[in-house]
């Protein structure tokens, strides 16, 4: 399997462990993400000692580690060292390393380790500061897939490593030009399709079959009872939440469009009061986000809209969680055909415009844009702007997202300049248009001073 991506963060960790000083370097993100595979891929050109933590009592895994020591290290001793004790354990594996280099110490899912044994951290911080930040001969890698654990009893103040880390990896998921890596022989536009279902998930992207079509995917890899993704969300949601019925009424009214505290209390049934607390758990695992028309103002909190940042989970609460009963009595193909097909152009339209937004940042790297920006969206009670990219050197950038067939270029410009007159403009900024489509055609484009035209050939071009 071809190992896509990923070149910073193994370049950090090549830099980290060739380096004279021991490193401690927490490695987080959400799950699915590709960390094991990373850590994995680094640990494909050297000896290392790899363990896994699991949801099992303190003293089972202890053996498990040592076990596993014994292996990577060669040491058949360390496997029968009668010891209860982190610390004992951890110490006799490191003398025990004779190299070349240091030792390269993985211990993944931690947070399932540290649930069984929670004086874990205290030990690795004892450890550190007693010895190896000391003696320069470890490479400590903890890595976990709960990113609230991780930035609490890994990064947090009140932690006992906290202070101690000498680099980190928060690892998000693939852009959008990353991902299209994953099915090479597909076109743009398949791509683009794929991405709005998978995201940059690599577990996901990979469970896409090249040889099929995105909605043949679709029917056999989401909607067939048989599949892996097609529980996948409420997995995620089991693992890492409890009272999962409400966070699935809430993930269900934004897919549905209810973007507003309001209109989620109103849509789930739960006190408006208690909602901060349902949409705060389900931001911290990025599954939601906040969003607000960005004009360069302050946002007034009526303004503020929750949406669904997880494709997958987007595309699960949408199409597939409401219709359960119909897929299991109609199975995936009718399903598809009857409930999702009329509708699916039109929701890969409202993707393109994440997709686009995502897009400009990119586009501001090739063209030399120095300034730093911010990129968002515009909306008020007539009109909405699908792309604002605001820039510190004076200019704002409007865009207008077309994934349809466009037809009449003149009259998307005329559309883009209307809802550019209602655009508030606080700053007094220079505004460039920017028209964003699928396929551009045979057909010639208006020449618009200022405007620019992107299609996806353009938006995943290197550079």
């Amino acid at each position: 399997m071809t190992f896509i991506g990923r070149r910073r963060e193994l370049d950090l960790l090549e830099r980290a462990h060739s380096g004279t000083r021991s490193a401690l370097i927490p490695l987080y993100g959400r799950r699915r993400v590709g960390k094991s595979e990373l850590i994995l891929q680094f640990l494909r050109a050297r000896p290392g000692l790899y363990f896994l933590g699991k949801a099992a009592p303190a003293a089972l895994q202890l053996r498990e580690f040592l076990r596993e020591a014994a292996r990577a290290l060669n040491e058949p001793l360390l496997a029968s060292l009668a010891t209860e004790s982190w610390s004992e354990a951890l110490t006799a594996v490191t003398e025990r390393w004779t190299g070349p280099g240091k030792l390269p110490l993985v211990l993944d899912e931690f947070q399932w380790t540290v649930g069984a044994s929670p004086e874990l951290p205290s030990v690795l911080q004892e450890l550190w500061d007693r010895k190896w930040s000391r003696d320069g001969r470890v490479t400590l890698i903890l890595c976990g897939s709960y990113v609230g654990f991780m930035e609490r009893e890994v990064l947090g103040r009140g932690s006992p490593l906290f202070g101690r880390r000498t680099a980190q990896i928060l690892l998000p998921p693939f852009s959008y030009r990353e991902a299209a890596e994953f099915h090479p022989g597909w076109s743009l536009v398949e791509r683009a399709r794929a991405y709005f279902i998978c995201g940059g998930v690599p577990f996901y992207l990979r469970l896409f079959d090249p040889g099929r079509s995105v909605e043949k995917n679709i029917e056999e890899q989401v909607l067939d009872e048989f599949a892996p993704l097609f529980r996948e969300p409420e997995f995620l949601l089991r693992e890492e939440l409890r009272d999962v019925e409400k966070y699935h009424a809430v993930l269900l009214a934004i897919a549905a469009g209810c973007t507003s505290s309001p209109a989620i209390a109103q849509k789930t049934g739960l006190p408006e009061r208690s909602l901060h607390y349902y949409v705060q758990q389900l931001e911290q695992l990025g599954y939601v986000g906040r969003r607000h028309p960005l004009t360069g103002r302050r946002p007034a909190v009526r303004h503020v809209r929750y949406v669904l940042e997880d494709p997958l989970l987007r595309f699960w609460f949408r199409f597939v969680f409401p219709n359960l009963s119909f897929i299991q009595q109609m199975g995936p193909r009718r399903t598809l055909r009857e409930l999702i097909r009329p509708e699916l152009e039109t929701y890969f339209g409202s993707c393109f415009e994440r997709l686009c937004r995502e897009a400009l940042g990119h586009l501001y790297h090739r063209e030399g844009v120095s300034a730093s920006f911010e990129i968002g969206e515009y909306w008020d009670r007539e009109s909405q702007i699908d792309v604002v990219g605001l820039r510190d050197d004076g200019w704002t950038d409007l865009g207008e997202c077309k994934w349809g067939s466009v037809r009449s270029y003149p009259a998307l410009v005329q559309e883009l300049e209307r809802r550019v007159s209602a655009f508030p403009n606080p700053r007094g900024a220079t505004l460039q248009r920017r028209f964003f489509l699928k396929k551009q055609g045979k057909r010639a484009l208006p020449d618009v001073p200022g405007a620019s035209w992107h299609d996806l050939e353009d938006l995943y071009r290197e550079g």
